[in-house]
Order: C-alpha cells, then sequence, then structure tokens
C-alpha cells in the first residue's frame, strides 16, 4: 500500500510540476491548442505526416501558433508571409538552430548544420568563402560536376535497359562531387568503403525520416537507454565520422600550408592560424564533424532529388518528351550540357523547379530557434524558444500555385513560355541558415538530369498511371517509395 501511495503522489507531482511549467512558459506566446500535462500536443500530431497535421492546426490557430511537443513549447509558422517575416525581415533573430536530440548527441554543437551562436556563424562563414574559393557555383567546379556527369551515364549504360532500383548509382554522382571538393578525391563506383557509406547514409535519412524518430526527439530522456533505430544512426554517423578522421590524419602528413587543396587543408590552415585564440573554434572535432555535414548533406539531398525526379518524369512521360525536344534543339547529342544552356532552356528550368517544389523534399525546415526575446505580430517569443517552419506551407501555396498538389511545370512558366521566378520557392529554406550548398545542388540537378534524358529514355516496368508517387516517410526528409526502371539508350 506505501508503494501505491509514494506512486499516486510521485505521478501526481509530476502531472503538478508539467501543468506549473506550460502555464508559466505560455506568457505572451501565441495561442495554439490546449496540451495535455508531459505529452503536450503529440495526440493531436499525426507523426507519420507531421505537415498536414501542421496545416489542419494553422486552420483553426491562424498562421503563427504554439505547439507543445512534450512539455517544451515549440512557435510553429505556416504560410509564406509569416516564414518570409521570420527568415528574411528578421533573420538575425530566428538564426539559431533549434534543439534536435539525436543530432546534439551526434553533433555535439558542433559543425554547420546542427550549431549555433558565434561559433556557427564562424564555420558558416568559413564554410561558405572556402566552397566558393574552390569553385562552387564557378566553372571550375561545373567540369567536375559535368565529368561525374560523364561517369553517371557511362554507369546507366551498364545496366543494358534492365530495370534497374536507380537509388544507389544516382547517390554515387553528387557523392563524388562533394568528395572532390572536401576530400580531393572521386571514388570508383565500386569502391567497397564508399559502397558502405552510400549504403549507411541512405539508411539514416530512412530512420531519421521515420515516425519513430520523431518520438524519440519529443522524448529523448525516456527513449535515450531503449533500444532502437536511433542508435542504428550513431553506429552509422560513426563510420562515416571515422572515415572522415582518417582521411584528416592524411591531410594533416602530406600538407602543404601554400598550396591548399580542398576543403579539409583549408580548415587546417586555419587552425594553425588560430592557435593562439582564447577560443577554439577550428578543431579537429569541429573539422571532422563540419566535413561530415557536408558530406551527407552534399549527397543525400540531392541524390533523393534525382531519384524523386526519375520517378516524377515516368508518371509524366508527355513532360519527358518536350525537356528531350528542348535538349535536342538547345545542346544537341554530341556535346555535353553547360550551365550556360540553362538560360535557353525556359521548360527544363520549369520542370527543375516544379520537381523540387512539388516533392517538398524539407516539408518542415530543420527547427530554428530565436537568439534573443523577439516581438512578432504582438507575441513575445522568448529567447531559445524552438521555431517549426513549415516549408510545405509555402511551396504548396494555393494563392502562389494554381494546382498546388498537381505535378505541373507551368507553375514556374509565364503565358510566353518564359521562365517565371517565384519569390515561394524556397527548397533550401531561405535567410541565415538558407542551404549552404544551394549553388552546387542547382548546378548538379540541371547537369545530371538533362545528361539522363540526353542519353536515355525512360522506361516504367508497370503503367505510368499506376505509378505510386507518394513518399513513403515524410519526417526529416520526403522519401519516394522504391521503385524501377529502364534506362534505354537514345
Amino acid at each position: 500500500m506505501d508503494a501505491v501511495v509514494v506512486l499516486v503522489l510521485g505521478l501526481s507531482c509530476l502531472l503538478f510540476l508539467s501543468f506549473w511549467r506550460q502555464s508559466s512558459q505560455r506568457g505572451n506566446l501565441p495561442p495554439g491548442p490546449t496540451p495535455l500535462p508531459i505529452i503536450g500536443n503529440i495526440l493531436q500530431i499525426d507523426i507519420k505526416n507531421i505537415t498536414k497535421s501542421l496545416t489542419n492546426l494553422s486552420k483553426v490557430h491562424g498562421p503563427v501558433f504554439t505547439l507543445y511537443l512534450g512539455m517544451k513549447p515549440t512557435v510553429v509558422l505556416h504560410g509564406y508571409e509569416a516564414v518570409k517575416e521570420a527568415l528574411v525581415d528578421l533573420g538575425e533573430d530566428f538564426a539559431g538552430r533549434g534543439s534536435i536530440p539525436i543530432f546534439e548527441k551526434i553533433n555535439k554543437g558542433l559543425g554547420v548544420i546542427f550549431s549555433s551562436g558565434n561559433s556557427w556563424k564562424e564555420i558558416r562563414r568559413f564554410s561558405l568563402m572556402t566552397l566558393r574559393n574552390l569553385g562552387m557555383g564557378k566553372r571550375s567546379i561545373e567540369s567536375r560536376v559535368q565529368e561525374e556527369a560523364r561517369h553517371l551515364a557511362e554507369e546507366l549504360r551498364k545496366t543494358r535497359g534492365s530495370p534497374c532500383d536507380p537509388t544507389f548509382i544516382l547517390t554515387y554522382a553528387p557523392s563524388n562531387v562533394i568528395c572532390s571538393i572536401i576530400f580531393q578525391h572521386r571514388f570508383d563506383y565500386n569502391d567497397p568503403i564508399f559502397l558502405t557509406i552510400i549504403k549507411i547514409m541512405s539508411e539514416n535519412v530512412k530512420i531519421l525520416s521515420s515516425p519513430w524518430m520523431q518520438v524519440y526527439n519529443i522524448f529523448p530522456a525516456l527513449i535515450d537507454y531503449l533500444p532502437g533505430s536511433h542508435n542504428t544512426v550513431i553506429k552509422n554517423v560513426d563510420y562515416v565520422k571515422n572515415y572522415v578522421v582518417e582521411k584528416i590524419k592524411e591531410h594533416q602528413e602530406s600538407l602543404d600550408v601554400n598550396n591548399p587543396r580542398d576543403f579539409i587543408d583549408c580548415f587546417l590552415i586555419k587552425m594553425e592560424k588560430e592557435n593562439n585564440s582564447e577560443i577554439l573554434k577550428f578543431t579537429h572535432e569541429n573539422l571532422a564533424i563540419t566535413v561530415s555535414d557536408l558530406f551527407g548533406a552534399g549527397t543525400e539531398t540531392t541524390s533523393t532529388t534525382l531519384k524523386y525526379a526519375l520517378l516524377l518524369l515516368m508518371k509524366h512521360p508527355e513532360v519527358v518528351a518536350k525537356v528531350q525536344e528542348e535538349i535536342d534543339r538547345v545542346i544537341g547529342r554530341h556535346r555535353s550540357p553547360c550551365m550556360q544552356d540553362r538560360s535557353h532552356m525556359p521548360y527544363t528550368d520549369a520542370v527543375l523547379h516544379e520537381i523540387q517544389r512539388y516533392i517538398d523534399l524539407i516539408p518542415i525546415n530543420l527547427p530554428h530557434a530565436v537568439t534573443r526575446d523577439v516581438k512578432f505580430r504582438n507575441y513575445t517569443i522568448p529567447k531559445g524558444t524552438n521555431i517549426l517552419i513549415s516549408l510545405t506551407s509555402v511551396l504548396h501555396d494555393n494563392k502562389e500555385f494554381l494546382r498546388p498538389e498537381t505535378f505541373d511545370p507551368g507553375h514556374f512558366l509565364d503565358d510566353n513560355g518564359k521562365f517565371k521566378k517565384s519569390d515561394y520557392f524556397m527548397p533550401f529554406s531561405a535567410g541565415k541558415r538558407i542551404c549552404v550548398g544551394e549553388a552546387l545542388a542547382r548546378m548538379e540537378l540541371f547537369l545530371f538530369l538533362t545528361t539522363i534524358l540526353q542519353n536515355f529514355n525512360l522506361k516504367s516496368v508497370v503503367d505510368p498511371k499506376n505509378l505510386d508517387i507518394t513518399p513513403v516517410v515524410n519526417g526529416l526528409t520526403s522519401v519516394p517509395p522504391s521503385f524501377q526502371l529502364c534506362f534505354i539508350p537514345v
């Protein structure tokens, strides 16, 4: 009986503490659904499709509202106006990185993606400058992407028009481009280390987008010691990080400070210059995590977009026909596509934009946090509060895009067939934390897809009308369903 009394008292105290914390944190936060003790609003959210839940809640509570994911308040921004106001107009105030427990455990606040504060600013500034100096967005990197596009075409020819799952083949090319920038090295497509890294990065994307990981990130203290796929993520990240550490050691042994070869060399040189600083931001551990960040982000986002693109194009053969007609007219069949071609190919440009808009690769931006107490639309958001940004609500806005749930390149074409820009096009996010590799990703998508369609027709193994284009998971990333296709040489 005594044990029962203690248990009841303990639970009562926990519930009281939960009520007290939630009411004390509410302050002048935006309104939102009433949270339950401890679990907050978790029962009002479909973990399998958080984006849809946020859209439904915004219809009731408006474009700015507060959710409790567990006992912590999170402010949600829904729709172009709210997102632009926060990320662009008040960019500095919303530039913090929100709490993501799995990445806090893995990256320890280091690197370029999951860090905050002055350390993040310096590492991001250095990374952007170094990537540009190494050719990102310039002709020098374009030639590397063109070379990799040729390797990709050769690899696709080896399938001899037989049905294949393109997942890994499409990952090799963007991964090798980022490898050439970071390590000054490209892998052979049959390299066992390369294949292992590609496999585990692909596995991590699926796990991180799964419902289990959404639960883990809401209740890390309860789940941290339980078995589950979050442990697989950590093991996989350690594998990649250990490989990166070995490459850093090799670079140190052959470093020439007057002739940096790649990103790692540039970082090591910066480390030497900063050696006398009281607060060291450029350390071996930060280098390993920054390189892992760039390696992972530079591989998976582009390869997943390419895979989804092929699925959509098979579903819409009439779009493929128009793109190939433009390729024949502007590029022909006997030279590699180049970035100058893009300005003469408005329909292809519109197709690329529509692919990114439609697939909505990152439905909910990685959480931000406010860097100070912020007055936002008559509400007060306390410093450190997590901010969830629905990129879906921008990319699928029916005021900007006539049929947002339909794949239609016409969304980016004017009445004269010219390419039409849109401020609502935010697949890379916006503001201070816009994707570091945006310029490279846009170049890769154009050169890889035009090279594929220049050399191959896409043949579905089922009737295109029966192709399922619904993502299998829709958490961190929208992952397309598995499919097979035949690359038929033109």
